[in-house]
């Protein structure tokens, strides 16, 4: 095994076990904690590189291509604040989701390999990096990212409430089919669970649902600052699910829910609950394992979409958006109003 993975790995197990800790706590001072731990610890270059405003225009540049990032990668971290770094990153997280993120960091590994003549750097777990907006408190207004590729997760915190979105998780490939790591399926459950809803639908529901035979080849919304899909929902109405249909589109939307903190779950299974039967799922492509296929699940207040269409289907893009709460739009507002009232 690598060093590099025997230290992600040894930081992983460290952070796990604050998140254990925390896990029924409220995630806003959790954050708040460990943001300043990790702060604590940073010299004054890896401020410069780590530390923005709150209003830096920055803060809204997300993406999740392998590209050049500001922020401070954990590469360039020392070993005494890398678990904190970790720590960080698994405070805002569920064990499902740091977990996830982990993983598809490891994946960098793989990919390397494959490419035999990739770019140095390019290819590398622990080139991914975070980035403070503002001074972490509990009860202030700042933000956190921790982004590379194939992870982007973005997070707000305003008056002791948190926002997840965007949150973004990609996987490349998306099964390991050969290796020592030969099985694994990071984005599994995402793919089954819109699968076996699929799958589940009669002949006249899954003409609606299916809006085109060919799969789109990505996510629709991207890397948009604001998430928008234009014109009416397309695809099948809850209203015209069953009971046991019902029960599988919940599944398939609490795994996207369960990735944040109970706290911040809990939310999001509110908006599921709010937005009952108000919900349209959609599919393109075929409905097989191996089959390009990509869905979504669209509500008034928040989408998922899901994608596994390039590298021979062989490549996942999965993320949830918020229409309006996406890098804490709805909290900022309610927190401007109340302060000018």
């Amino acid at each position: 095994m690598s060093p590099v993975r025997l230290r992600l790995i040894a930081a992983s197990a460290g952070a796990l076990l604050l998140l254990a800790a925390g896990i029924r706590s409220h995630t806003a001072p959790v954050m708040s904690n460990a943001a300043n731990a990790l702060l604590n610890t940073l010299n004054a270059e890896q401020k410069g590189k780590a530390v923005f405003t709150f209003n830096d225009e920055e803060r809204l540049n997300w993406h999740f291509i392998p590209r050049e990032r500001k922020g401070l990668s954990y590469r360039l971290m020392t070993p005494e604040q890398r678990p904190l770094a970790m720590a960080l990153l698994s405070s805002s997280l569920s064990q499902q989701g740091f977990i996830k993120t982990t993983s598809i960091m490891s994946l960098e590994e793989i990919l390397k390999i494959q490419e035999k003549n990739t770019p140095p750097g390019r290819r590398d777990p622990e080139n991914y990096f975070f980035s403070i907006f503002g001074t972490p408190s509990e009860t202030g207004s700042w933000g956190f990212r921790f982004e590379g590729h194939h992870v982007a997760l973005n997070f707000t915190i305003v008056d002791g409430k948190v926002a997840s979105s965007p949150m973004f998780f990609g996987t490349n490939p998306a099964e390991v089919r050969e290796g020592p790591r030969k099985g694994i399926r990071v984005l599994g459950v995402e793919e089954e669970l819109g699968r076996e809803l699929m799958k589940s639908l009669t002949p006249e529901q899954k003409k609606v649902a299916l809006v085109s035979e060919v799969a789109l080849k990505d996510i629709i919304t991207m890397n948009s600052r604001k998430a928008a899909l234009d014109g009416q929902p397309s695809g099948l109405s809850a209203a015209k699910m069953n009971a046991k249909q019902m029960a599988l589109l919940q599944n398939l939307l609490e795994e996207y829910a369960n990735n944040i903190p109970e706290q911040g779950a809990a939310a999001r299974r509110e908006q599921i609950k709010k937005a009952g039967k108000n919900l349209n799922f959609a599919w393109t492509g075929g409905t097989e394992r191996g089959e390009g296929q990509y869905y979504r699940v669209q509500a008034a207040a928040f989408l998922v979409e899901y994608d596994n269409t390039q590298n021979n289907n062989n490549h996942v893009h999965s993320v949830w958006r918020d229409f309006n709460g996406d890098f804490g739009y709805d909290l900022l507002g309610n927190h401007y109003q109340s302060s000018h009232k």
